[in-house]
């Protein structure tokens, strides 16, 4: 899990990245051109499949492991540490990844199957991304889903970026503070980012 976690934190740098070509105040033109980029390249596509094999591991994985851990103690402890054991999110991964896997769903439906089906999958011209994300985001509830969503990752990534570090054993007191403190800005530079996104188009800033 601790892997397909890393390979995933990965893409969102690369997502991140290309994403963010949206504020090269071009009309979208740098940022269409990275999307039929990664839709057109054998290399990404090919990628693109490691990706959801991925994601599908990492739920697969994920849902294994809270069973794992539920089987184990079937009866609570008689008084609840709280935090004074483990951070509410730690303790709560299970309810995070969900929500990121919903609004991922629709991340998906929303952009990727529109964007591949016009590049190849089905007939048809290529849609420009662009002026679909102004589209999609002048809905309110929709950019209220995608706050949620980088919300529900900001706080995943909070204990999954450092726990996968330390299952790989990495244990070293010095590097475990570097780690968090990297993990920790990546949990919020990351979704931040994300959450400008739809933000961007709602209020117009690009």
């Amino acid at each position: 899990m601790a892997l397909t976690g890393i390979f995933l934190i990965l893409f969102l740098i690369v997502h991140v990245g290309l994403n963010a070509c949206i504020w090269a105040m071009d009309d979208g033109e740098m940022f269409n051109k990275g999307a039929h980029f990664m839709g057109s390249n054998i290399v990404p596509r090919i990628l693109e499949i490691g990706l959801f094999a991925g994601i599908l591991l990492h739920i697969i994985q994920g849902l294994m492991l809270e069973f794992q851990n539920r089987s184990k103690r079937k009866q609570g402890y008689a008084v609840a540490m709280g935090n004074k054991g483990s951070k509410w999110y730690s303790r709560s991964m299970g309810i995070l990844g969900t929500l990121v896997l919903l609004f991922l769903v629709v991340h998906i439906s929303d952009f990727w199957l529109p964007n591949r089906s016009s590049q190849g999958f089905l007939l048809g011209e290529e849609i420009n991304l662009y002026e679909k994300m102004k589209v999609v985001f002048r809905q309110e509830w929709v950019v209220g889903l995608y706050l949620l969503g980088c919300i529900s990752l900001a706080w995943h990534l909070l204990h999954g970026f450092q726990s996968a570090f330390r299952t790989l054993g990495v244990s070293n007191s010095k590097y475990l503070v570097l780690l968090n403190g990297i993990g920790v800005c990546f949990s919020i530079i990351v979704p931040l980012a994300f959450a400008l996104m739809p933000l961007s188009f709602y209020f117009g800033w690009v």
